[in-house]
């Protein structure tokens, strides 16, 4: 709202100022609907293919894809459209309309031409990422102040870095690399900056020295300039040339004649000749080896740049679960059908990452992207098999992914070196730390009996659905506590499923994954259906008494759970078996002991004797059912403990 606005607010009546306020909708949603138009605009002066759905008919703020609103949905608030095949000229007085947009992002596409200055004025605007297009021309000089981050790298822009950029007192990244600017660096006097980069341009002259504590990184292609952390500067070494005088006016030489005097001349031109040529060779001599010595730098920081050039724009530092993506195969992040994500491969790069856990198949990222979402990228290790193999099963657990107990893969990616699968993250966290998380602290909330039966039933239900969509060929191979994620309205999504056959078999075994492991699977390596319905058996003890089912390093717990249970049991110490928390839930006795005796079908030794998830789903649905009707409870046989 504008001064003028305020001004007349402050001196209105009150019934001026309540038709005002009763006036206020109307008034975003006009300010909103010319945003509207001006991106409509925009998309209509550019080929952008079909990922861009933007439809004059469709609500801006929730359907458009790319597009945040302000939280009153009443302006444009971020518009992010990276690598989506947009192509040709930014049109002026489009995107320059979006007063309120602070984060603008149409990197990794096809744009080309001069940028309009209207966009890099827009008063609030703080990020913007135009990097690895074909931009051109000169960098307007005229800034939004408020600019935080500004990446102009890998286009073509030419003419000086604007002084402008001196008054951007919040400016923190500055990427202007492989451009074509020229002439001096600025004085960048700003006490925010932490990330510059201008390499591979064409800058001359010296550093100056508020950027000198910058890294060679940030200046290295630049052969005419100097000074730290490059080279120092020098003056250029004159290249003398000695000329002989004419001979004939030579003092030691007196012009005679005669036959002697003749041959004497002849010998002193040569002796003259000889010496002078000598000297002369030398110097060059010299001269060359000085050269040599300082192009060879510059040679290599050439050879560098051109090697970045010819690599395609793509060139990018490698990060934490990068670190083996090659170049020539970036951008080859594949997405599976139905999936509303518009990020890249140089998303999850450029994404900061926090270690989730460690498994016996991989590392699992949580990855930040740039317009804020969150996924998860898990980086797979000891994968056996080649590209084909490996994109024909990825094929198979993106289509048996569709269920609602299910954590469907979003994309994948494959390389020599280095094999991705990309999830959506799950805010609530896993099973696992909801139910050892803060044990004996007084921060920790009991989970109470209904949560855990809801949550092993949903992964009993997305198990099940594995199995019977691939008639038993798809297992999960990986069962345990913590692979039972939760999404934010709690309910239960299995993840980490179907990536035993392209991998090493069996994979290297963690501490925590051994104990979920079925006894035929330890001993022979072969898994089957039945050794997901003995892991999902650990699971339910594991539910049931609280305990992890291996020993921690330094802890007193149990080593072996199916086995303590077993014993307790036989014992007739069941009571003794259950978690403590669980306790204190009324008139759920009953459920628990059935409970128990599914848990311990589930883990029999014998393979015929475990029923399969199918059962086991149907099973636990009946004993939630006791409260409303009397059902046949299953028994477990007293030989099946024995022989545990």
């Amino acid at each position: 709202m504008d001064l003028f606005k305020l001004n007349c607010i402050a001196h209105a009546s009150p019934s001026m100022l309540l038709l005002f306020l009763l006036c206020l909708p109307s008034l975003a949603t006009s300010d909103l609907s010319s945003e509207k138009q001006a991106l409509l605009s925009f998309a209509n002066s550019i080929h952008h293919g079909l990922k861009l759905n933007w439809s004059p008919n469709a609500p801006i703020c929730s359907l458009w894809i790319g597009i945040t609103c302000t939280r009153d949905q009443t302006h444009v608030f971020a518009l992010r459209l990276p690598g989506i095949g947009l192509s040709g000229q930014i049109p002026a007085n489009t995107l320059g309309k979006l007063d309120h947009l602070q984060v603008l992002s149409l990197r990794s596409n096809h744009l080309n031409g001069d940028l309009p200055i209207d966009i890099l004025s827009l008063p609030s605007l703080q990020n913007l990422y135009l990097q690895h297009n074909y931009l051109s021309g000169k960098i307007p000089n005229s800034l939004s102040s408020g600019l935080v981050s500004l990446d102009l790298s890998f286009n073509s822009f030419s003419g000086e870095i604007p002084l402008a950029v001196r008054n951007l007192s919040q400016l923190a990244v500055l990427n202007l690399q492989n451009n074509s600017l020229s002439g001096p660096i600025p004085d960048l006097k700003l006490r925010t900056l932490n990330h510059l980069n201008l390499s591979y341009n064409n800058l001359n002259g010296s550093i100056p020295s508020s950027l000198q504590n910058f890294t060679n990184d940030s200046f290295v292609g630049n052969i005419q300039l100097c000074g730290p952390p490059l080279s120092q500067c020098s003056s250029i070494l004159p290249s003398p040339s000695p000329s002989l005088s004419p001979l004939s006016n030579h003092p030691t030489f007196p012009q005679t004649k005669g036959k002697s005097t003749t041959k004497k001349l002849t010998t002193g031109v040569i002796i003259v000749i000889v010496a002078g040529g000598l000297a002369l060779f030398l110097l060059i001599t010299i001269i060359l080896i000085v050269c040599v010595v300082k192009k060879k730098d510059g040679e290599g920081n050439i050879a560098s740049r051109a090697k970045s050039l010819t690599s395609g724009k793509n060139e990018k530092p490698k990060e934490e679960f990068s670190s083996g993506v090659q170049m020539a195969e970036k951008n080859k992040l594949v997405f599976f059908d139905g999936c509303s994500y518009t990020f890249d491969l140089e998303d999850l790069l450029r994404a900061s990452a926090e270690v989730l856990g460690k498994g016996s198949f991989g590392t699992a990222y949580k990855a930040v992207l740039e317009d804020g979402s969150m996924v998860v990228v898990k980086r797979l290790k000891e994968v056996i098999v080649g590209k084909k193999e490996f994109e024909q099963q990825m094929e198979i657990i993106g289509r048996v992914g569709r269920h609602q107990n299910i954590a469907p893969v979003r994309a994948y990616y494959y390389s020599k070196d280095e094999k991705l699968m990309v999830y959506d993250y799950a805010p609530a966290g896993s099973f696992s730390s909801l139910l050892h998380g803060n044990r004996g602290s007084e921060a920790r909330t009991p989970l109470d009996w209904d949560t855990r039966v809801k949550i092993l039933l949903g992964a009993a239900k997305g198990i099940s659905h594995l199995h019977r969509e691939t008639n038993g060929k798809l297992i999960h191979g990986n069962m345990k506590s913590s692979n039972i994620l939760l999404t934010q309205d709690q309910n239960p999504i299995v993840s980490d499923y179907g990536l035993t056959p392209v991998m090493n078999n069996p994979p290297s075994p963690s501490r925590v994954t051994v104990g979920y492991r079925s006894p035929e699977l330890i001993h022979t390596g072969k898994q089957t259906s039945k050794s997901d319905v003995y892991s999902f058996g650990v699971v339910l003890l594991e539910m049931l008494t609280g305990k992890s089912p291996v020993q921690a390093p330094g802890c007193n717990d149990v080593v072996d759970l199916p086995r303590w249970v077993s014993s307790v049991v036989r014992e007739e110490w069941t009571a003794e078996v259950f978690d403590v928390e669980l306790m204190r839930c009324e008139n759920v006795e009953e459920e628990m002991v059935q409970m128990l005796q599914l848990g311990l079908a589930c883990v029999a030794r014998a393979v015929d004797q475990r029923p399969t998830m199918e059962e086991v789903v149907k099973m636990m649905e009946e004993i939630k059912g006791l409260d409303s009707e009397s059902r046949t409870s299953m028994e477990v046989k007293a030989s099946e403990v024995e022989n545990y």
